[in-house]
């Protein structure tokens, strides 16, 4: 049996973690991808199989809100925002948790205002070498209350293993992530870092290695991406891909192919396992199963896709950015952004701007229901979906009862 978190029961809901466990009941193995469909009569929604918190965010809330309660009478900070979801970190700044740092690395509280008395939390991106050896300077320990997702940690020992083996670590993901940034740090303590962002850095890097490309237009290239002392000609002769867990899984292994290859071109097939060592088991099992699941919601179709979450959680846009290519995509941070049935704000994810859409909502004739795919990122909580529904549905007068649309969910029990 797979393990329970102690989530506050105000992140749970009455519609979407039924739901939830119906599914856990009925497919236990996790096979059956295709949606939940909760149908109101005038409106129905496709509700992906996997959504919402994952292992590592169950997690990292469990010891955040344990660290609160056994300690009441101390000074609670945590390094950054500990997920990527306003309304948690803001209920943790509400019980006096103070963040540290910005996600951007920005410091707010200097680490020379902490003392030996006060309880630092690490997120759930985890932290760099370089912090943890600030606060341990300080007599505060960083791991007594360390969220750090066991999917990251295992990415940490993967990249110090190859780095041991005299491999250069590749990181897909993004430079200025906060678990990127941890990622580099953890890896460059054993190798040489390189970042890469997608597929087209991944086909400038594997010129690079084929010597199709010179040394100068490489520094610029990958500029503030690789390690110190980085050397192309030298670094890049054997290599191992690790990622950013929030990343399109499938975008991962893409960019490994895209690098095998060149190093094949280089030095031939028969001498390719001693220049590029395969990675693919540190791929993050809860990102794959999510994105697995919104490409099956694309598959069966609707008039459109609601995506909710952290505006700046990155496993989100990664959602938004599939479903935008089938379908009329509004990624929003909860109900509030839902101004009315003419009326929605959400995040273009190219631009980082929030947007207002007119005339969102389409108009189905002749009794025809409104299909409309809901799903969200990994940091975002079941209730929030919640309210995403009984807003929408509070627009159709003659829409059945929650309690009826759901009956069928309710009914499942556990054997």
């Amino acid at each position: 049996m797979s393990r329970t978190f102690d989530v506050p029961h105000f992140f749970r809901s009455p519609i979407i973690s039924v739901i939830k466990h119906a599914r856990r009941i009925t497919d236990p193995r996790k096979r059956d991808l295709s949606p939940s469909t909760l149908n109101f009569g005038s409106v129905c929604f496709k509700i992906a199989r996997h959504l919402g918190f994952c292992f590592g965010v169950e997690n990292a809330i469990e010891i955040a809100y344990q660290a609160l309660d056994e300690n009441p009478d101390k000074r609670i900070f945590l390094l950054s925002e500990m997920i990527h979801n306003p309304h948690v970190n803001n209920d943790l700044q509400k019980r006096g948790v103070q963040f540290i740092s910005k996600t951007s690395g920005e410091q707010l509280i200097p680490f020379e205002k902490l003392n030996k008395d006060d309880i630092v939390i690490i997120p759930a991106f985890g932290t760099t070498v370089e912090i943890e050896n600030a606060l341990n300077e300080r007599n505060i320990s960083p791991h007594k209350y360390d969220t750090t997702c066991p999917f990251v940690e295992k990415v940490w020992k993967k990249s110090e293993e190859i780095g041991r083996r005299d491999y250069t670590v590749v990181i897909h993901g993004k430079r200025d992530h906060e678990e990127t940034r941890a990622t580099f740090s953890h890896a460059n303590s054993e190798a040489h870092v390189i970042v890469i962002l997608n597929i087209a850095e991944a086909e400038d890097l594997a010129k690079m290695i084929r010597g199709e490309i010179s040394e100068k237009f490489f520094y610029k290239r990958f500029e503030n991406c690789y390690s110190n002392g980085f050397n192309p000609q030298f670094h890049l002769s054997r290599i191992g891909v690790v990622n950013q867990t929030t990343m399109l899984a499938n975008e991962t292994e893409t960019i490994a192919d895209i690098l095998h290859q060149a190093i094949i071109s280089r030095y031939g097939k028969e001498n390719s396992r001693d220049h590029f060592i395969d990675t693919k088991d540190t791929l993050c099992y809860a990102t794959k199963e999510n994105q697995d699941a919104t490409l099956a919601l694309i598959e069966d179709g609707a008039d459109f896709t609601i995506i909710v979450g952290g505006y700046n959680s990155s496993n989100t846009s990664h959602l938004v950015e599939l479903c935008e290519a089938h379908m009329p995509t509004y990624f929003i941070r909860d109900a509030n952004e839902l101004v009315s049935s003419k009326q929605i704000r959400h995040l273009d994810i190219h631009t980082k701007k929030l947007m207002d859409t007119i005339n969102w909502l389409p108009k189905k004739k002749d009794g025809n229901t409104i299909e409309i795919i809901l799903t969200a990122g990994a940091s975002c909580p079941d209730i929030l979906l919640d309210e995403v529904i009984r807003k929408i549905i509070s627009w159709f007068p003659h829409s059945l009862p929650v309690k009826q649309a759901i009956s069928e969910y309710e009914n499942i029990r556990q054997p």
